[in-house]
């Protein structure tokens, strides 16, 4: 079985995330990412290696961390221990100072007992499926084992927390004085930056789950639990809320009557703001498969093409790359502004959205009116088999209900990656359309795909 994932290497913390694992998983990075021109310049030089390491609050997090950094000292490696920071200030650390590489300990919205690994390459950027998997094999070869003088050292990346911060600050095209804001961390890794940062750039800022203590990230706050935010808004008459998840790649927002904005919103607000300030590469936007056809429709009218890839943040960020394309991300708040990140920003994102309602002096619902949410129906259909989707039946039924709803809905069969489902989502005008569809559809697949 892999032991990368969609997103590094993630499970329960000492279950199968064991120290042993991240050890080892640590030596075997030095050897793979301390190849290469670069790389090879530097030993010549006589100098180390260098990596940055940082973690969100989870309590395995100082066990989990303190294993990999053993792992990569005993190979060589001189250690930058950044301490507790978001997923993006890892990577944009990692490229500000030049290391040849990084680690994150996170499993970003996860409950409290997972944990994870995430590796960065130099730039700061997410490793491609080939080289993890050339990291998963070096785990059973040979390791590093320098002695004496060249063994790596560990000391405290002192300053890390104020350079992400400046460089936030640094990112902002508008100001936020005179807007108050109300921030959800999750009591996660952006307990300390996102509410700095807001502060810093002129926001009134009231901050709620910013109080980690090892076992509560994620519990009940955060970009998954949204209620208490939007009552908190309400509550204080604030003009806007921002969540962020554990580890703070992602941004979700809430409007001053407490209402939802969700990913593709933010895209959509974004999207047309860097468009107007000729910052919109390609005038393209980049998101997944799941995004909403109102996303789609807004962007149009808008005169932004909008490119689609597979679900999954990395996914969305290769296109982008390949493609020179400044913006992209996910309905779920994973948005990714390559002018200043190479992963998703979720205080970055939060930052700008609402550096835009100062810019246009509107609030966050009349900025999000852009773009119409459409209805959207998910359903899951269990023991069917995956593989088989392309079913004659299966696809004439998909055809009959696309031709149905024609430009005012779509439909989506996705398998599952790893469980014997296939998720059937249907958009549509109305809520009982994309209902009625999902379900028909959903009952065509259990019927055609039955294990």
């Amino acid at each position: 079985m892999a032991l990368f994932g969609t997103d590094g290497v993630r499970g329960l913390a000492n279950g199968p995330l064991t120290a042993d694992i991240a050890l080892t998983l640590a030596q075997a990075t030095a050897v793979v990412l301390g190849q290469g021109r670069i790389a090879e310049a530097r030993k010549a030089a006589g100098k180390r290696l260098t990596a940055v390491v940082a973690r969100d609050p989870r309590i395995s997090g100082h066990f989990l961390s303190a294993a990999v950094e053993a792992g990569l000292a005993s190979s060589g490696v001189d250690v930058l221990d950044a301490g507790t920071l978001p997923t993006p200030a890892a990577a944009f650390l990692i490229a500000d100072i030049d290391a040849d590489f990084g680690v994150m300990i996170s499993a970003s919205h996860n409950p409290a007992p997972d944990n994870g690994i995430k590796i960065f390459a130099r730039g700061g950027v997410k490793l491609p499926d080939v080289v993890e998997q050339r990291i998963e094999e070096a785990m059973a070869g040979e390791k590093l084992r320098p002695t004496g003088a060249d063994v790596g050292r560990v000391s405290r990346f002192s300053d890390a927390e104020d350079r992400y911060v400046i460089h936030l600050l640094a990112s902002l095209p508008h100001r936020l004085d005179g807007i108050h804001v109300v921030l959800d961390c999750a009591h996660g890794a952006a307990s300390g930056a996102s509410p700095e940062a807001f502060s810093n750039a002129g926001a009134k800022v009231t901050v709620i789950g910013a109080d980690p203590d090892g076992i509560n990230i994620n519990d009940g706050v955060g970009s998954t639990h949204l209620d208490k935010l939007a009552a908190e808004v309400v509550r204080v008459g604030a003009d806007v809320g921002i969540a962020h998840d554990g580890d703070a790649d992602r941004c979700l927002a809430v409007d001053a009557e407490g209402n939802v904005i969700d990913g593709d919103q933010i895209m959509a607000i974004l999207a047309v703001a860097m468009k107007d300030r000729g910052r919109l590469a390609e005038n393209t936007l980049v998101a997944t498969v799941m995004s909403n056809l109102g996303l789609h429709v807004a962007m149009r009218e808008q005169g932004i093409t909008v490119r689609q890839t597979a679900v999954g943040d990395r996914y969305v960020l290769e296109d982008m790359n390949a493609g020179g394309y400044s913006l992209g991300g996910e309905q779920s708040g994973h948005v990714i502004m390559s002018d200043f990140a190479t992963t998703g920003d979720g205080v970055l994102t939060g930052l700008h959205l609402v550096a835009e309602m100062a810019r246009q002096k509107k609030t966050l619902a009349e900025l999000a009116s852009i773009m119409t949410v459409y209805p959207q129906k998910l359903v899951n259909v269990k023991d069917v088999d995956r593989t088989k989707t392309d079913d004659e039946h299966v696809q004439k039924a998909v055809k009959a209900v696309e031709a149905e709803l024609g430009d005012t809905g779509r439909v989506l069969l996705r398998p599952s990656g790893t469980e014997q489902l296939v998720r059937v989502m249907v958009e549509a005008a109305d809520e009982k359309s994309a209902h009625e569809y999902a379900h028909q559809l959903a009952e065509v697949v259990r019927e055609r795909l039955a294990l």
